[in-house]
Order: structure tokens, then C-alpha cells, then sequence
């Protein structure tokens, strides 16, 4: 991190912009809004200063600059059409320790400009540390549209209701919930919105009224196959409200970074052949967890009731009356066939798919004939190390050992490796891959020639 993000009070304080056109009138804007005492100096002034001079906003210094004017200063703008007038404007300012931003020039600035987004009293600022201004803009215009105007007056009435709160719930996770049940309270937010006192009066005793359920809850959230990006908005909502994260190994750095930093974080990962901590003993640290009243989350690569196991947990919690939710994710089948360019299903080649696993309870036994018919596509999670098996049986059982066959090793992430081949190699390309790898047998493997769009292997 090359820059510290502060938000600075500059209600009545003297700060200095050199410049007096365009450029420096936006700049201009943002202290005035923020109530600097603002002196501007340059040689040739836009209408629109001299309009705030005459409405006493600002007092205009038309003159050459001079290290004289930073007397006093907060903090000063650098916002000229002259490079060599912008660095003497730094330099003085970095002499006398005043923060100093200078237009289109961060090198030679102490400070930098972000994009603002303002729903006063939530500010939201967008920097890219001044590599890419364009690009800190288009992310401003993003969150523009995501924030309702009114979140602002939501706050404001947030901190109006701080106090009582405090007296009606003695611990931070009472608190916390009550907070989240207001603030995602709609029709609270929309009485906020249109200066309804009455019904937001209403509203408001009735969130007081009713009683926080003080036992703790277990979601489970589906992180999907690898990328960040195919995690869906609600589960990020929930990783963000945790109290405990309880994740294994397929679940991406990436992903347990938009974690609440203040979360717990438990590792339940499972390696091919080594399961760290047992499936029984994961489902006791999810009850055990939340019959403390925490919010847990339990994290899971892909969907996790795709071969996640998440039903034999989710069973012990409902035997034990802990309350439960599910967020679905992408499953790998899904994420791995996009990312690789091939089709599950496809009118000229597949009308169904079917997801196998490779790893078989107690012994069960495949329908291999069934799974062996045309016109359908065959995925196989964790099944590199039954590849031969699956081509045996598959062959046996009637497939064409020239079906085409691809093997997605590390689906959707950076590190995506494709292995194509045909079903009687799968035993042999299978000892080239990896764990976490799917395997998917069918015609639309072939289609991947022309619609591989992620990575050249």
C-alpha cells in the first residue's frame, strides 16, 4: 500500500488552490463542499470563481504564485496548465510539511485525489493510486449505482438511535444483529427516504420490540469453483456478517480475503487421501459454534450440495434445532465447462449431462450402461484417481473409446490447465493432471476448438 486512505476535516481551515481554470474549479468544488476557507491564486480566474468571490465562498489572489501564500495552510492544490509552476507549488509545500496534490502529476504530489462517491454521511473514495484515473472513475460510476441516494439519511438516523441501543443491548452481537435488521430493513430505509416520521417511528419500535434471536445459525455458502469473480453477491453479503468462517482447501485465498478481517477463521481442508479433520468432526464444530450464538459460515468450493457433503451436515444441526441456510454457488461442472469452452449440453451433440462423483460410498456401483448411452454429457468430480476405471467400465459398457474427453485441472483460475484427449487415453493423460480436476466425457468436448475463450491451454 503506497498510500494511506484518510478522510480529512477541512470545515474552516485555510487551504490553497493555485489555478484558476477548469481543472481547478472541479477541485475548487470538493473544498468548498467540504467547508475550507479557500484562498485561490492565478493569474486568470474562470467566471465560476469569480462568482464564489462575489458570494464571499472564496477569496481570489490574482498574482504570480509565492511560498508567502502557503502561511497557515492546511493544504494545498496544484492545478495550473505549468508543469514548472506545479513542482514549485510541491516543492514549497514539501519544505513546510503541507500535503500538497498537484494535477495529473501524483509523482510530485504527497498526496492524490481520489473519486468520490458521496452519500454524506458514507463517503466512498476510489483510487488507483494514479496509475489509472480513467479506470478509478468507471469503479465510481459502479458503486454510484449500487448505493441508493438515501443511504445517507440512513446513517444519520443509524447514529441518532446509537445511544439507545447501547442501553437496550448489553453485548456487541445483540448490537450487531440489530444493526443488521435495521439497516436491511426496506421499508424502514424507504420511510427515511421520504421524511415519513410517523411510519419510521412505527417501524422503528416494532425492530425494538421484537426479540433478537440470540441463537447462533449456520449458512452454508457455496464460494464456487476458483474465481473470485463466480462468487454470488449473496454470499458475499453472508461471508461479510460472519462471526466464524469454516472453510476447506478449494476455497480461494482470493475469496477468504472478502472475509470480515475480525472473523474467525477455522481450516477444515481435505487433501486426496488425507482428510485433515473428519467429516463427523467438522459437522460437531458447526454445532459446537453456533450453540454459542455465533454466525457461522461454512464455505465450501463449488455448490455444496453437489458432492459437498453440505446435506449430512446441515442434517446434524436440524436434529440439533440450529437454525440453517443454504446460498448456492456455481458448481465446478458449470465453471470448468464455461471456462474451457465446452457446452454441457448441446442440441447437435447432448441433451442431458450428468454429474458423477468419483469417490463411491460403501462401494456403490455406477449404472455404467446408462451412463455409457449417446447424446449426453458425463462429468466426473474427483475422479483422477478412478480415470482408468472410468474408461474401462465406460468402454465395456458400450462408449466408442474415440469420444473426446477433456480433464480441467484447477477450473476457472489463473493456473486453468486443459487436457484434451479421447476416452481411450483418459487412464494415461489422467497421470499428467493434478487434484482439483474434472473430467468431462462427451461429443461437445470437441466444440472447445472454436469456443475456448479463457487460456491457451
Amino acid at each position: 500500500m503506497d498510500y494511506l486512505p484518510l478522510f480529512c476535516k477541512l470545515e474552516n481551515r485555510d487551504c490553497l488552490l493555485v489555478g484558476g481554470g477548469e481543472i481547478a474549479e472541479r477541485k475548487a468544488r470538493l473544498l468548498l463542499e467540504a467547508g475550507a476557507k479557500l484562498t485561490v491564486n492565478a493569474l486568470e480566474f474562470n467566471p465560476q470563481f469569480i462568482c464564489w468571490q462575489q458570494q464571499k465562498q472564496l477569496v481570489l489572489i490574482k498574482s504570480e504564485f509565492n511560498e508567502q501564500l502557503l502561511d497557515n495552510k492546511w493544504l494545498v492544490i496544484a492545478a495550473t496548465n505549468c508543469q514548472k509552476t506545479n513542482q514549485q507549488v510541491s516543492s514549497a509545500a514539501e519544505n513546510r510539511r503541507i500535503f500538497c496534490n498537484v494535477v495529473d502529476s501524483p509523482k510530485d504530489a504527497s498526496f492524490i485525489m481520489p473519486s468520490i462517491i458521496d452519500r454524506s454521511p458514507i463517503m466512498v473514495a476510489i483510487s488507483s493510486e494514479g496509475h489509472a484515473p480513467v479506470l478509478a472513475r468507471l469503479l465510481r460510476e459502479k458503486f454510484e449505482a449500487i448505493l441508493p441516494q438515501h443511504i445517507g439519511k440512513l446513517a444519520i438516523y443509524g447514529g441518532y438511535l446509537r445511544n439507545k441501543v447501547k442501553a437496550t443491548y448489553r453485548s456487541m452481537t445483540e448490537r450487531r444483529r440489530f444493526w443488521e435488521k435495521l439497516f436491511s430493513h426496506d421499508r424502514l430505509a424507504q420511510a427515511i427516504a421520504n421524511n415519513d416520521s410517523e411510519n419510521v417511528d412505527t417501524l422503528t419500535n416494532e425492530l425494538f420490540d421484537d426479540s433478537l434471536d440470540c441463537r447462533g445459525e449456520v449458512v452454508l455458502v457455496g464460494a464456487g469453483p476458483g474465481d473470485p469473480g463466480l462468487l454470488t453477491l449473496k454470499g458475499l453479503q453472508q461471508i461479510q456478517q460472519a462471526d466464524i468462517i469454516v472453510y476447506d482447501r478449494l476455497v480461494s485465498k482470493e475469496i477468504m480475503n472478502l472475509t470480515r478481517r475480525d472473523a474467525q477463521r477455522i481450516f477444515v481442508g481435505k487433501h486426496p487421501g488425507f482428510h485433515c479433520v473428519p467429516q463427523e468432526q467438522i459437522n460437531q464444530i458447526l454445532l459446537e459454534q453456533a450453540q454459542k450464538g455465533l454466525r457461522v459460515v461454512r464455505l465450501k468450493g463449488g455448490d455444496p450440495f453437489i458432492f459437498g457433503r453440505g446435506g449430512e451436515e446441515l442434517e446434524t444441526l436440524f436434529n440439533a434445532n440450529i437454525p440453517f441456510s443454504v446460498v448456492p454457488g456455481i458448481t465446478a461442472a458449470s465453471g470448468c465447462s464455461a471456462y474451457s469452452g465446452i457446452p454441457l449440453t448441446h442440441r447437435d451433440y447432448a441433451h442431458s449431462v450428468r454429474l458423477i462423483t468419483g469417490h463411491l460410498k460403501d462401494g456403490s456401483h455406477l449404472d455404467w450402461r446408462s451412463l455409457a448411452a449417446e447424446k449426453q454429457t458425463l462429468v466426473f468430480y474427483m475422479g483422477l484417481s478412478q480415470a482408468e476405471n472410468i474408461k474401462a467400465n465406460l468402454i465395456k459398457h458400450g462408449m466408442d473409446g474415440q469420444t473426446p474427453i477433456a480433464i480441467v485441472e484447477e477450473g476457472t483460475t489463473t493456473k486453468q490447465k486443459v487436457i484434451n484427449g479421447l476416452l481411450s487415453e483418459l487412464g494415461q493423460l489422467a497421470l499428467q493432471a493434478r487434484s482439483p480436476s474434472l473430467i468431462i466425457v462427451g461429443p461437445v468436448v470437441a466444440l472447445r476448438e472454436k469456443l475456448n475463450w479463457f487460456s491457451q491451454n
